[in-house]
């Protein structure tokens, strides 16, 4: 049954202020969020809002990014087992971000923008350009032959990362490794806003071309005969989805399937409409992967360990996508 969507977006915005709330609440030192506020110069106030508020911020600008770009490519391929993982546009952005810090990049700059989520948006760009010529090969720009070709992307990007693992010391080859595997740490400030300033630029063109998705999922043709550019569009969408993901993987690693469950969520809530499941899915993406970081940190608490948030959303999506591939080719 749909709901209403102005309910809907208002519980998933509700969703995320809470889950924002629980995720500087909880950690490894009880704190009190009351006294961090009131008292600027307790330790709560430091723990609270210099190390947990910005790593919960990290994880909502990440979860809301990957989410609006999985409705926005689910909707351009009309294909719903489309995401940003599956295609290989975070493979190709990470292989792209594994080569700037090896090469010793982190810190360097090109007009004030960090060389890494640029080096990212290259390499997410290119893993773009690669699925849709592999596509293209099989004469279908569209479906099976994307989802195929981005596996493959995915593959050839992992094994890339793998090879250049090899040319690096052990100690680095394991920091890497445990970057690949998403983890979420205390960001930079300046990390923190430059991520929001690349999630504000493609977030506001996917949204800009909300509309057009929607009558894509008539067929090129159709959206042509309506005065859509289809072409253009699917270069914009493809282009802001990968300076969003290559943002969010230059500071995040690789973190899969939070853009193949919130937009399914939503989607049974709210039908196939992109216009109202994009500013919802950055509301629920946001909540779910502040969620999700929120059960990485506590989980193994006993142990003294914390294992990557990538891995909590690969449990979870992953038995997601094999239903959802059964259903597609039952």
């Amino acid at each position: 049954m749909k709901k209403k969507p102005g309910a809907v977006l208002v519980g998933c915005v509700l969703a995320l202020l809470a889950a924002i709330v629980l995720g500087a609440s909880f950690g490894t030192d009880p704190v009190s969020v009351v006294t961090a506020v009131l008292e600027p110069a307790s330790r709560d106030h430091d723990i609270v809002f210099e190390v947990r508020l910005p790593r919960v911020l990290l994880a909502a600008l990440a979860g809301a990014g990957l989410s609006i770009v999985g409705v926005a490519l689910q909707a351009l391929l009309r294909n719903p087992l489309a995401e940003p993982f599956v295609l290989g546009v975070s493979g190709g952005s990470a292989f792209g971000a594994t080569i700037a810090i090896l090469f010793g990049l982190t810190g360097a700059t090109v007009l004030g923008a960090s060389l890494v989520p640029i080096a990212a948006l290259a390499g997410g760009v290119g893993a773009t350009i690669l699925v849709h010529a592999f596509a293209a090969a099989a004469n279908e720009s569209r479906g099976t032959s994307v989802l195929l070709s981005g596996i493959v992307v995915n593959a050839i990007a992992s094994a890339a990362i793998t090879f250049l693992k090899t040319l690096i010391v052990p100690a680095k080859a394991q920091e890497l490794l445990f970057w690949l595997m998403g983890f979420l740490d205390v960001p930079s400030r300046a990390s923190l806003v430059a991520l929001a300033v690349y999630m504000a630029i493609g977030t506001s063109i996917l949204l800009y071309d909300a509309a057009r998705l929607n009558v894509l999922s008539l067929g090129d043709e159709a959206a042509e005969h309506l005065g859509i550019r289809v072409r253009s569009v699917e270069i914009r969408t493809m282009l802001a989805s990968s300076l969003v993901v290559g943002a969010i993987v230059s500071v995040t690693g690789l973190i899969g399937f939070v853009g193949l469950i919130v937009p399914h969520v939503l989607r049974r809530l709210l039908g196939a409409d992109t216009r109202v499941l994009m500013p919802a899915s950055l509301a629920l993406g946001g909540a779910t992967l502040v969620l999700c970081d929120l059960v990485s940190r506590g989980s193994f608490r006993w142990l003294h360990i914390e294992p990557p948030v990538g891995a909590v959303t690969a449990l979870l999506g992953g038995p997601l996508f094999l239903l959802l591939l059964r259903r597609r080719f039952a």
